[in-house]
């Protein structure tokens, strides 16, 4: 089974959590999802991404904001990209991300009880 995105398209098949109870299968797929945004690294990886210029950003200007190495900053935003936060797109010798909006909006849906 192909895991890219699956997080993200768990989302999609719920209702608000206000309107009906998740199933098990349904909470077991969020789960990573909520996992991947609960790091405060990858949680303001997703923030810079998101606000960037252009609403993409590639490793080389993330890195900065950090005091960790870039292998480091490499795995975090592999992990947001395996939970479908964010694409990805290389371009010669480096990787741009673009955060997807629709998992973001999906999310918001379904904690903030949106139809």
């Amino acid at each position: 089974m192909n895991l890219e995105f699956h997080s993200a398209q768990a989302v999609t098949c719920c209702a608000p959590l206000s309107r009906e109870p998740l199933s098990e299968a349904a909470a077991e797929g969020i789960v990573p999802l909520l996992k991947a945004l609960a790091d405060p690294v990858r949680l303001r990886l997703v923030s810079l991404v998101a606000s960037h210029e252009g609403g993409e950003a590639c490793v080389c200007d993330l890195n900065d904001a950090f005091q960790l190495s870039q292998p480091t900053i490499s795995h975090h935003l592999k992990i947001l990209h395996e939970a479908g936060l964010l694409d990805r797109e290389k371009r010669g010798v480096w990787v741009y991300y673009r955060v997807r909006a629709e998992a973001l909006e999906d999310l918001a849906s379904l904690i903030g009880g949106q139809a």
